[in-house]
């Protein structure tokens, strides 16, 4: 499968300036993105009445030949211009062809419309909309489709400049989608998204080096099992348990062994928990051994440290100790918690797993670009840095970043963290790269979480146990390909 690359408005700049000086001319790339808007529309609504909010820019530009290409098929339409495009620029030579009505750009002529494109900034906009271009188009009830993105989103980290974007019911956007098509609230703001393909080559991909991507198969391959494979060699996955919150502990070894760990070992503190854990799945070895004697088996390549787990400096002991034998560590909640304002502690982990609050406590609030917040973090630590959420963001140290859009919101159940640090500890074990390893385990515990709603609504109730039994459909669907 393709990777599926994400550009920043200044790398979709570069791509364009590239495509240019390669003989690509820019009118016939704004004629392209035009009739790619006109086609999703008349795929998607029926012929009404149109207005389309025309900007100076190329946004605009593609506005107006959206406009004469619906003219043309005899929908009724008309251009509110923003301003006047710039003389001698694309946008103004497409604009001197559109002979239909111009209006002004104002709430009566917003109100009279059946649907209303906007296409007066694209996703490079770096400051809030006019106080007044805002209150026009909250007062929008029309359908919106937005070209590139919504008026006001900021494309690189999904965030409405100034704190308004108007919601779009269909966003088309041109060669790659942005990140903000895939973070929150920008996913929301732009409805469906469509990527249409405008004549820029593949080949100015590699001058630019995307490091942002869209998580899904394409970015990483499963482990597969051969004739030789035993169950030392697919790895030993060893989670050190606590006693007060033990089903964290056996919800995470659970997905452990259906991602595919040859063994999995539950570390118990004591014998109250260690006989608990032993009257699960028979599947499941349990220990009672201090983490120092367990370390003496070279075999328990990858350690899981944090579901269930009391966030004290024990916790980061243990880190440490286990760090320094040269295993795999996936750090998940105490863990975390137990290195709240010390992310140095957690250096030398493979993974890293914390939710929002997590993360805000061991490195600070992520602010309004979560995705630089990810990076440093991962930079950091030295760590690949999952900053779990409906928008998941998987960063690497090296600057690769994937976003996750793969999961339904009935995730959001107590649990479902636990799951997942086990699946990345799973795919750990075999030998999978810390960020592939990381990047599946997001991809797969949404698809576990699709299956586990058997066509229910993605919102509906869902229990952190019913993704257990789904793990493993979901690894042999990908693993058939």
């Amino acid at each position: 499968m393709m990777i599926d690359a994400l550009l920043t408005p200044s790398e979709m700049a570069e791509a364009a300036g590239a495509a240019a000086a390669a003989g690509h001319a820019g009118l016939a790339l704004m004629r392209a993105a035009g009739g790619a808007v006109q086609r999703a529309v008349r795929r998607r609504f029926r012929p009404c009445r149109v207005l389309v909010l025309a900007g100076p820019g190329n946004n605009g530009g593609d506005g107006y030949v959206a406009a004469r290409l619906l003219e043309q098929a005899g929908w009724p339409v008309a251009v509110a211009p923003l301003a006047a495009p710039r003389p001698g620029t694309d946008a103004a030579t497409v604009a001197a062809e559109w002979r239909g009505p111009v209006v002004p750009l104002d709430a009566t002529e917003i109100g009279r419309a059946g649907l209303v494109i906007d296409a007066l900034f694209g996703a490079g906009l770096a400051r809030p909309l006019a106080p007044d271009l805002a209150s026009l188009l909250r007062g929008a009830t029309a359908p919106l489709v937005a070209v590139d993105v919504p008026s006001g989103l900021d494309g690189a980290t999904g965030q409405p400049l100034g704190g308004f974007a108007p919601q779009a019911v269909l966003t088309v956007t041109f060669f790659r989608r942005k990140p903000g098509h895939l973070l929150l609230p920008g996913r929301a703001l732009c409805g469906t998204v469509e990527l249409a393909q405008i004549g820029l080559p593949e080949s100015v991909l590699p001058g630019i080096g995307p490091r942002a991507f869209r998580n899904g198969p394409g970015l990483w391959a499963l482990p597969r099992r051969d004739a030789g494979s035993h169950k030392f060699s697919l790895g030993h996955v060893t989670l050190l348990a606590g006693a007060e919150m033990p089903g964290a502990a056996r919800l995470a070894a659970g997905a452990a062994r259906r991602a595919g760990a040859g063994l999995v070992t539950v570390a118990a503190p004591d014998a109250a928990p260690a006989a608990l854990f032993r009257a699960g799945e028979p599947g499941l070895l349990v220990s009672e051994a201090p983490p120092a004697a367990l370390l003496e088996d070279a075999r328990r390549n990858a350690w899981l440290l944090g579901p269930g787990l009391p966030a004290g400096p024990e916790a980061l002991a243990v880190l440490r100790q286990v760090v320094r034998a040269g295993r795999a560590v996936v750090a998940d909640g105490g863990a975390l918690t137990a290195a709240a304002g010390n992310p140095g502690a957690l250096h030398g982990a493979a993974v890293l797993t914390p939710h929002a609050g997590e993360f805000a406590r061991v490195f600070g609030p992520p602010g309004a670009d979560r995705l630089a917040a990810a990076r440093a973090a991962a930079a950091r630590t030295g760590a690949v840095t999952v900053l779990k959420g409906a928008d998941s963001i998987i960063a690497a140290p090296d600057g690769r970043v994937a976003i996750n859009d793969h999961a339904p919101p009935a995730l959001a159940t107590a649990g479902s963290g636990d799951v997942l640090a086990g699946l990345v500890a799973g795919l750990l074990a075999q030998g999978m790269a810390p960020f592939e390893a990381a990047c599946a385990a997001v991809w797969l515990h949404g698809e576990a979480a699709f299956r586990a709603l058997g066509g229910a609504p993605p919102q509906a109730p869902l229990v952190a146990e019913a993704l257990l039994p789904e793990i493993g459909a979901s690894i042999a669907a990908r693993l058939s390909f």
